[in-house]
């Protein structure tokens, strides 16, 4: 997959088109390689002249690569898994962009913050693009912000014209508009334009896309068909709708009052972990190091342990609770890589621990060895434990299915609580139950949360 972006010298008294380095922190004389979960990224210079300037984002996706994977700590390859999404475009590009674009994508230049604030001549070209809907998708999804939008087809064989179209265009875009709006566009339509991402979704996408949609997303025409492409389960769609109210988009008015249900789970385990006077704490499956955030800021926290199957949210919590930028935390934080599916001596003799939305995603022949390896080797002495209530999947439909398709099963109201009392009373813990969320009269809370404590002699 190929991206252009293109800018040129809009006058002799303007500035050279080669800063568009100083604004995507690339320096046009040098070729950046990354390796990504699912491939390489490539950002190279193929045009750099005062006149007009390209930078180009290339990405090679190695789909053999991603079905010999395997998740951290099992042996089952992935291949059931991605073999049915290998080529989701548009959300493999937007990653890319996001890791190699990240910096210019908040509109900081040290050296040139005057053009980043500054609305510019530039083209955004991809050769070839999943566009998976009606042929006037791209024009509905970039019009209205201000683009010229030239969309042609790509058939399935040029030699064989009557076979059809597959479902890619060749892209171009093109107006005078600041950098990272136009990164912004980028990084929320290309996965709206294709319909389909390669991963699973979760409350974070809901955040992000909140987060590049400010400013243009809640007056787009189109918004809830981009929100609904890009979110695509109910339960997040409408998580991000509360905060597209006209309220919302007046300069400086709140946001909805209510909190959404992901902040909402975790400052609710953040009150119960402080409640517990837990001084080490443990994040069982600590994603991208949310809830550890929260529970940093509480100097009652003086060990704080975070756990993950996945190295690279282990990066990304890194980077968000600044780790390499604060020394001083190199004795209080610390972030482990490995699986509650088998004993690990480094989770022992800790007050408290969290699995916030962490069981569902086991197959459930590992589950026992969760709940021994937790209950029985780690043994904290309160445990809080969160997962969706099945039954309140109703809400959303009859054909709502699981929340999220990397769930690996989702219970019930009963089923949660014979498996919690049945690990309270085989390992010696005592456990209550709390709803989380919107409770509804016959269903349940949307969220179900179990608090275990060590029992008393």
């Amino acid at each position: 997959m190929l991206l252009t972006l293109t800018a040129t010298r809009p006058g002799s008294g303007a500035p050279p088109a080669t800063d568009l380095g100083f604004l995507l922190h690339k320096h046009p004389d040098r070729v950046l390689e990354r390796e990504l979960p699912f491939g390489r990224s490539t950002v190279f210079y193929p045009e750099a002249s005062p006149e007009r300037c390209t930078a180009a984002l290339l990405l090679e996706v190695d789909p053999v690569a991603l079905s010999r994977h395997t998740r951290a700590g099992e042996g089952a390859p992935l291949e059931p898994y991605v073999n049915d999404r290998p080529y989701a475009g548009g959300s493999f590009l937007a990653v890319a962009l996001r890791d190699a674009f990240g910096t210019a994508m908040t509109g900081r230049s040290k050296e040139r913050q005057a053009l980043a604030d500054t609305p510019l001549p530039l083209v955004a070209e991809l050769p070839c693009v999943a566009a998976r809907g009606p042929a006037d998708l791209p024009t509905r999804l970039f019009g209205p912000l201000g683009y010229a939008v030239e969309a042609q087809p790509v058939p399935l064989d040029p030699l064989f014209p009557e076979w059809g179209e597959r479902p890619y265009v060749r892209l171009r875009l093109s107006g005078t508009v600041r950098l990272k709006d136009l990164l912004a566009h980028l990084y929320v339509l290309l996965p709206a334009l294709d319909g389909r991402k390669h991963y699973y979704l979760d409350d974070a996408e809901v955040e992000k896309l909140l987060r590049h949609g400010a400013g243009w997303l809640d007056t787009h025409p189109e918004r809830e068909l981009i929100t609904r492409r890009f979110l695509r389960f109910r339960e997040l769609v409408r998580q991000a709708e509360v905060n597209f109210t006209p309220e919302a988009a007046e300069d400086d008015a709140p946001r909805d009052p209510h909190p959404r249900l992901h902040d909402e789970r975790l400052d609710r385990v953040a009150e119960v972990l402080k409640a517990s006077g837990a001084a080490r704490v443990l994040d069982l499956g600590c994603g991208e190091g949310k809830l550890l955030r929260r529970l940093l800021a509480a100097p009652q926290f003086r060990e704080l342990v975070g756990l993950d199957v996945s190295a690279r949210a282990l990066e990304i919590a890194a980077e968000r609770l600044h780790l390499r930028e604060r020394p001083e935390l190199a004795g209080r934080v610390r972030l482990l890589h490995g699986s509650l599916t088998y004993r690990d001596a480094r989770l022992r003799g800790f007050g408290a621990a969290a699995l916030v939305e962490v069981i569902e995603h086991l197959e459930p022949h590992r589950l026992n060895a969760l709940t021994t390896n937790l209950f029985g080797d780690a043994r904290p002495g309160t445990v809080v434990v969160t997962t969706p209530n099945r039954e309140y999947n109703a809400v959303f439909g009859e054909d709502a299915g699981m929340r999220h398709t990397d769930h690996r099963f989702e219970w019930t109201r009963a089923e949660f609580r014979a498996w919690a009392e049945g690990a309270a009373r085989d390992h010696g813990y005592t456990v209550r139950f709390a709803d989380v969320g919107e409770v509804h009269p016959s269903f349940g809370p949307v969220t179900q949360m179990a608090v275990f404590g060590k029992a008393t002699s």
